[in-house]
């Protein structure tokens, strides 16, 4: 599953510089995010995932977006194709529908 998680970032990623982003990746302490993409200053902040059906692995997606404490947007893209879920603010979004937003 690793490579496949792998071309899913690469393909988000792809997709936040077509859409004009200036993309970097974060580290919030011991935590990375995967994604800070950055337009007109204005940061916005993505995980990406295969799948957090299981619990820990959510947990393990949150943790570093929920260490930023400002208010500008934050995403986790994952593959489950759920409706939108919140978790304190952060934007749980099946990643297909993302790329075709």
């Amino acid at each position: 599953g690793g490579d496949l998680g792998h071309l899913l970032e690469n393909v988000v990623c792809l997709e936040l510089l077509r859409r004009g982003y200036q993309v970097m990746v974060g580290k919030m302490g011991d935590a990375e995010i995967d994604f800070i993409a950055l337009q007109s200053g204005q940061p916005t902040y993505f995980q990406v995932a295969l799948s957090v059906r299981d619990e820990s692995t959510l947990k393990r997606e949150l943790t570093p977006l929920l260490q930023v404490s400002d208010h500008y947007p934050k995403y986790l893209l994952t593959l489950d194709p759920d409706p939108l879920i919140l978790h304190d603010g952060i934007r749980q979004v099946y990643a297909l529908d993302w790329l075709l937003e």
